[in-house]
């Protein structure tokens, strides 16, 4: 195994930086993306014919596709690009541009948005598998929405250093409560003195009778008793093994912990799994989480109401969020 592991960091270490290591352990070029493809080859050559597809065909084509999409990189070779990143880069912009041509549009936008969300919420939730959407929609979201506010809201606005200060700070704050809360969730870690060790149960002496066969009769009580605790100490301690553990991750599961099926490990009083940050919530992050969603709220609610401010100043902050005459001609 060693002689494997250090063949295998030679190989990295080798790579260029447009090669990489495919998904058969075959070193690749990112140049060659376009050649061996057998299994789009028998797809296209069914699809021609009119004969029906493999039941895997497709999830090999995607494995494929998704394996060659690389980037060059200086460092161990070429790195694989997540294609759940990409639709957020372009479903954003393109939605707020749609959205301030009219009225309209914006509203239809308004509610394409989260009707987008949520079928791919779904679609990835009922595959039990992990994505990078739903962050790099938060990320970019945050990004993007910062880069307008000081770009076409603050020089039209009449803001002094104190209100940027705010929200550049805010938007800080939040990254570094997203990069804190990403850490550590509390997962079970395999504890191999745990698995080796023994428990001895002791149950106390009785107390002696030597008026009863010269106190012999009540040795052999106390040692039947201490056999049979240890027993029942024994199957219980067993059960409770038995009930707590998990074979995924092969680790007794401590009170109140639970078995993640997205990220395939068991964490310490597990709350639920954040698509948003693509982590589970538990013992160890469960503070800068509450934190997170406690920074991220304060600083969109006060950014919207500068941006209110500086859009529709006549109106009030409640009334300027629903009706805002000419602000499609200014803007």
């Amino acid at each position: 195994m060693k002689k494997r592991g250090k063949k295998h960091l030679e190989e990295e270490e080798s790579l260029c930086c447009c090669e990489y290591v495919n998904r058969l352990g075959e070193r690749s070029h990112v140049a060659a993306c376009c050649c061996d493809c057998e299994d789009l080859d028998d797809a296209c050559d069914r699809f021609l014919k009119r004969e029906s597809q493999k039941p895997e065909s497709l999830s090999h084509v995607a494995a494929v596709f998704t394996d060659r999409i690389r980037v060059p990189w200086l460092w161990g070779g070429a790195r694989r690009v997540e294609l759940s990143v990409i639709p957020p880069l372009i479903l954003l912009p393109v939605l707020l541009h749609i959205a301030a041509l009219h009225f309209l549009l914006g509203v239809v936008s308004l509610l394409a948005l989260p009707g987008l969300v949520l079928w791919y919420y779904y679609t990835t939730h009922r595959k039990k598998g992990r994505t990078l959407f739903f962050l790099s929609l938060a990320l970019f979201s945050i990004g993007y929405m910062y880069f307008l506010f000081l770009t076409e809201v603050l020089p039209r606005g009449d803001f002094g250093l104190f209100q940027p200060a705010v929200v550049t700070l805010g938007v800080i704050l939040t990254l570094a409560a997203l990069f804190h809360t990403k850490r550590d969730p509390g997962i079970v870690r395999l504890n191999l003195e745990d698995v080796h060790s023994t428990v001895t149960y002791h149950s106390p002496l009785a107390e002696r009778d030597s008026a009863v066969s010269g106190g012999k009769h009540d040795v052999t009580m106390t040692v039947a008793n201490r056999a049979e605790t240890a027993k029942q100490g024994e199957a219980e301690l067993q059960e409770s093994g038995r009930r707590n553990w998990c074979p995924v991750c092969k680790v007794v599961r401590p009170p109140r912990a639970g078995h993640c099926r997205i990220c395939g490990v068991c964490v310490r009083r597990l709350d639920h799994h954040c698509v948003w940050i693509n982590s589970c919530v538990g013992l160890a992050n469960h503070r800068s989480f509450l934190l997170l969603l406690l920074l991220f709220l304060s600083t969109s609610l006060y950014g919207i109401s500068l941006v209110l401010r500086s859009v529709c100043p006549d109106q009030l902050l409640l009334t300027a969020l629903l009706y805002c005459p000419g602000v499609y001609d200014q803007y």
